[in-house]
């Protein structure tokens, strides 16, 4: 038995979480020990008592590890611990870091560049609307979009990004086999093929419960640099997430909505508690430049080349007059549809070639 197959049976053990097996993993240092210790010395960790120590000591009676790793090979899907390179950084941050990620196409280095896109199941056309569009913007712009592959935000959310030909990554709350909403399964797919993965800490035949969906958002928002939630009732599950994301020490950003709208409630009652109100994706952009390289001038910048631009790019690039040029003004003379405008002028900007200024003006830097 190697390390990874040790993670998934002590997964599957009903008493041992994540902070119990970091206590356990301090004790006994890997975790093809602790499933072999004897219950006596199990009993003595801190935090273990005698139904954990029953339930480790006798754990092939309980975890048929055999049919497990089967139905993961069967499925298609990989296993990934916290000792495995494709382990998003940030999670290994939080409290309780799950102990195992199940993957279901493929995480890749950029991934760990993340944002969390969550809100109502049930949602306004307004809301579906914002979310596609902010997540194309995000995902355009370089970053992975990540949300739950519920019904309503967490959908659009998904959609977006893949429109935008982006990465996107669905943690859910169920087992893979179980994939929870069945109509998403083909959004699944599509996700899985080359646009990003579909991602679960529990063991493959877990269905769904009021429990599991809780601990699915606090790994979305343990993943992620920052939240944001597009629409959102006051009960709405999503706040629960929010409130996880500041516990982690992550950024959360709101969508304004309509004030008499029920399914904005806890969105705006958000941005009243100082979430950042978020209109476009480059106010959380903005946040993020502390993330990228700084542009250091030099004296050849004013005779430095473009670096290559698409044709989309360098249409926008050219469409901004020397002074400050609005948005509208941009997008008539470039001939593109305005969604194309915005989202190109993000890349711009992420690349330190425009800047945006306040009444959606832009001007060329350098």
């Amino acid at each position: 038995m190697n390390s990874t197959e040790a993670c998934i049976a002590l997964n599957m053990l009903p008493t041992v979480g994540p902070v119990r097996l970091r206590k356990l993993l301090q004790v006994f240092e890997t975790p093809q020990r602790i499933l072999s210790a004897k219950r006596s010395e199990l009993r003595v960790v801190d935090g273990v008592g005698g139904e954990v120590a029953d339930q480790i000591s006798s754990w092939e009676s309980i975890v048929d590890l055999p049919a497990e790793l089967n139905r993961i090979r069967e499925f298609g899907a990989t296993v990934i611990t916290q000792e495995s390179a494709s382990y998003p950084k940030a999670l290994r941050e939080i409290h309780a870091p799950p102990i195992v990620l199940y993957v279901w196409g493929e995480i890749k280095e950029r991934d760990l560049h993340a944002i969390g896109i969550i809100g109502a199941r049930r949602t306004t056309h307004y809301g579906t609307e914002s979310a596609k569009k902010l997540a194309y913007q995000i995902a355009y712009a370089g970053l992975t979009v990540i949300s739950g592959l519920a019904r309503g935000i967490d959908t659009a959310a998904h959609q977006g990004a893949i429109a935008a030909k982006g990465r996107t990554i669905a943690v859910i709350g169920s087992g893979l086999s179980k994939l929870y909403p069945p109509e998403n399964r083909a959004l699944a797919e599509k996700i899985c093929d080359g646009n990003g993965a579909v991602v679960s800490e529990f063991s493959m035949e877990i269905e769904p419960d009021r429990q599991t969906f809780p601990m699915r958002n606090r790994i979305i928002s343990g993943w992620s640099y920052g939240i944001l939630v597009v629409e959102a009732g006051l009960n709405s599950g999503a706040l629960i997430t929010a409130s996880q994301a500041i516990e982690q020490g992550r950024s959360v950003y709101a969508v304004p909505g309509h004030i008499n709208a029920p399914s904005a409630m806890g969105s705006n009652r958000l941005i009243q508690q100082g979430a950042k109100l978020v209109m476009s994706a480059s106010d959380i952009l903005d946040d993020l430049q502390v993330l990228l390289p700084e542009a250091k001038p030099s004296p050849e910048a004013a005779v430095r080349p473009l670096p290559t631009l698409s044709e989309d790019e360098r249409r926008v690039y050219d469409a901004i007059n020397s002074s400050e040029t609005p948005i509208d003004q941009i997008a008539s003379k470039c001939d593109l549809p305005s969604a194309t405008v915005s989202s190109t002028l993000l890349r711009l900007e992420l690349r330190r070639l425009v800047k945006q200024l306040p009444g959606k003006y832009f001007v060329k830097l350098g």
